[in-house]
């Protein structure tokens, strides 16, 4: 077809909108023009066509048989020039990083803002369980990863950062009290615990002597919900000092006994030696390991 034969393209616009709406007044919000703006368009299509495409009754528009038909052509039309002008844009690769949920909201969320400002081209999926996923079959391209280094001849595996145990809570909670606590003072407080159990170890190496009634207290799944409990004035986490140096350096927890336990334990960043994206693996990669700033 000559493009002398193509009807005006606003024309087109202004009727594929109408006949979805039945209604000029609701195509124009659409389109951002006025009303008569549309109602004249589809009046300048119908007599360049020479027929009717739409009733006018008192408050709504009905399709004509003809306007019917040549709205579900221009339709498929329009879906054709989206399909074909997203195939020309680049789409953004896409990568699942594997977390634990605590390293997904106390690590990862704060910093995903200032990663995304680095790297508008890369898309994240996060996976946060503490199950461990695989790469392959689960398709995952990056795992942080928590306990002993990971190893295996498939497998690239860094250093994030050491576990730095400290004993957090509220301010408000100490009100009042000699800060730092002294081991025979905990029994004041109430302990928060996570799946991890680290408490005993943690009042021995503050008393010297080992941690009986280390045990008690509230006991929560996530180390995140204990967390959360101390922010909330609820008793005293023990938690890697990873996940709470933001709210230490805002005022919103304190180090209640200025003591740090160092774990045996660590978070590593592992991806496999052939990833499917090497370049995008490779910035996240060197992302988490810049250890941002939040």
């Amino acid at each position: 077809m000559r493009t002398g034969q193509l009807p005006s393209l606003n024309a087109v616009r202004a009727f594929e909108a109408s006949a979805r709406h039945l209604n000029f007044r609701l195509a124009a919000e659409e389109l951002g023009v006025t009303q008569g703006a549309v109602a004249q368009h589809v009046r300048g299509l119908e007599d360049s066509l020479g027929l009717k495409l739409f009733h006018r009754l008192p408050r709504t528009l009905a399709l004509t048989d003809q306007g019917r038909a040549y709205a579900g052509t221009i339709r498929r039309a329009f879906e054709l020039i989206v399909e074909g002008t997203a195939a020309l844009r680049p789409q953004p690769v896409r990568l699942s990083i594997s977390v634990t949920p605590t390293f997904a909201s106390k690590w990862l969320l704060p910093r995903l803002p200032g990663f995304s400002a680095l790297h508008p081209e890369l898309s994240l999926g996060i996976v946060a369980t503490d199950r461990i996923s695989s790469f392959q079959p689960e398709g995952i391209d990056i795992a942080v990863r928590y306990g002993p280094a990971p190893v295996g001849p498939q497998l690239h595996t860094d250093l994030l950062f050491r576990e730095e145990l400290v004993g957090v809570c509220s301010p408000v909670l100490l009100a009042g009290a000699k800060v730092p606590l002294s081991a025979n003072r905990l029994d004041a407080y109430v302990l928060l615990h996570d799946a991890h159990s680290r408490w005993p170890e943690f009042i021995e190496k503050v008393s010297g002597r080992p941690g009986s009634g280390g045990n008690r207290g509230l006991h929560f799944n996530q180390t995140a919900l204990a967390i959360d409990a101390a922010l909330g004035g609820q008793g005293i986490a023990l938690a890697s000092r990873g996940f709470v140096d933001a709210d230490l350096a805002a005022g919103r927890l304190v180090d209640a006994f200025a003591v740090t336990m160092e774990s045996d334990r660590a978070y590593y960043v592992v991806t496999p030696r052939k990833p499917r994206f090497p370049l995008p693996a490779a910035a996240v990669r060197a992302w988490l390991l810049s250890n941002p700033e939040i």
